[in-house]
Formats: structure tokens, C-alpha cells, sequence
């Protein structure tokens, strides 16, 4: 009968209403995917020093009861590459055919949570110190594994970071938020062999 085949078809499909936080997330990342050109360039960093250096910061007063990452450490470097080319920090206004500057970086961090992947802001993240940009990126990271980023704290972004290194991967090729010139994908931190003046390290 009907009613015994639309019982099987609901026991071979699940469908999940997508609302909120989620749909906003949905038709942002649809809308940058087909109407902005990406390009992809993949670059592996030596991050030895890096590492060692964040080592001696974690046992620094300075940093006492702070959540010291290789992501902080990323964004740290971004932040300062975004100063020295700020074409990075652009946008087009396709009403008045011109490329918008900023002059002030309101950082995003793609963060996979519960509800999909979110892309909170932290605002005017150039102007914060490694301390404070830590802390920001813990407060960050936080609010949005608990589900409590609202809908305004994902906006206004001006270039934005995604840490896809979590699921255990070299890289990626994200999609752009939308008003967007640049995002930086980051893969996992591994130890491996590295040609270094001319010897293998």
C-alpha cells in the first residue's frame, strides 16, 4: 500500500531541518562558492622554530594559565603578513566598482562544532598583543564547541583562518567567506625530514 511504502522511505532517509546559526553558515558559503574566484596555493613551512619557541613561551610568566597553540602562533604571523600586504585585507564593491582596503583586521577562526562549521570574528585582532590574541582565540573556540556563538559574532570578518590540522591533514582548499579576499588553510604540525642548507635534518 501508500502508507506502508512511505513508511519504509522515512526508515532510508533522515532529514535534519537546517536553522539559524546553520542555514546563515549555509548560504554564506553557497554564495562565496559561485560568485567569487578561488585560487589555491599550497606551501609547507618549517615550523622547528616555531615550535621551540612556543616551548620557552609556555613557561614564561608571561603567559602562566595561557593556552599557547601552533594556531595562535599562525595567526600571529598572518596578522603581521596582513600589515605588510594589505591587498590581503581587501574587498570589491561591485556597486562602486572599487577595492575597499581595511585598515583594521577583524580575524575569523573556522571552528567545527556541533552545529557545522562556524566562523566567529574576533574583533580588531591586529591590535592585540600574543597574550591577549591567545586568550581571544580560547574565549573563541569555546563559545563555539558550547553552540553559544550568536549570529553577529560571525560577522564583519576580514580575513579568516581554518585549522583543518585537527582532522589529521596536510591542507585544504576552503571556500572564501563571503566579502573575503583570503583565507589561510592550516594543516597538522608533523615531524618530518627537511633539507636545510644543503643537509637533511
Amino acid at each position: 500500500t501508500l502508507a506502508a511504502a512511505e513508511r519504509v522511505a522515512l526508515h532510508r532517509e533522515t532529514r535534519v531541518p537546517v536553522r539559524g546559526v546553520r542555514k546563515l553558515t549555509a548560504q554564506a558559503m553557497v554564495t562565496s562558492a559561485f560568485t567569487a574566484p578561488h585560487v589555491t596555493e599550497w606551501v609547507q613551512v618549517d615550523m622547528t622554530r616555531t615550535v621551540k619557541l612556543l616551548g620557552r613561551l609556555r613557561h614564561s610568566p608571561e603567559f602562566a594559565g595561557v593556552r599557547l597553540t601552533p594556531l595562535v602562533m599562525v595567526a600571529r604571523a598572518l596578522l603581521v603578513a596582513v600589515r605588510r600586504n594589505p591587498g590581503i585585507n581587501a574587498t570589491w564593491d561591485a556597486e562602486t566598482d572599487e577595492i575597499v582596503t581595511k585598515h583594521y583586521v577583524n580575524l575569523g577562526i573556522a571552528a567545527a562544532t556541533p552545529r557545522g562549521l562556524l566562523v566567529p570574528v574576533i574583533p580588531d585582532a591586529d591590535s592585540l598583543g600574543l597574550r591577549e590574541l591567545a586568550q581571544a582565540i580560547s574565549v573563541l573556540a569555546k563559545t563555539a564547541r558550547d553552540g553559544r556563538t550568536q549570529p553577529a559574532e560571525m560577522a564583519g570578518g576580514t580575513v579568516t583562518i581554518t585549522n583543518v590540522g585537527v582532522f589529521g591533514v596536510d591542507g585544504g582548499t576552503p571556500i572564501l567567506p563571503p566579502g573575503q579576499s583570503a583565507i589561510l588553510a592550516v594543516g597538522q604540525v608533523a615531524a618530518r625530514p627537511w633539507v636545510h642548507k644543503g643537509r637533511v635534518q
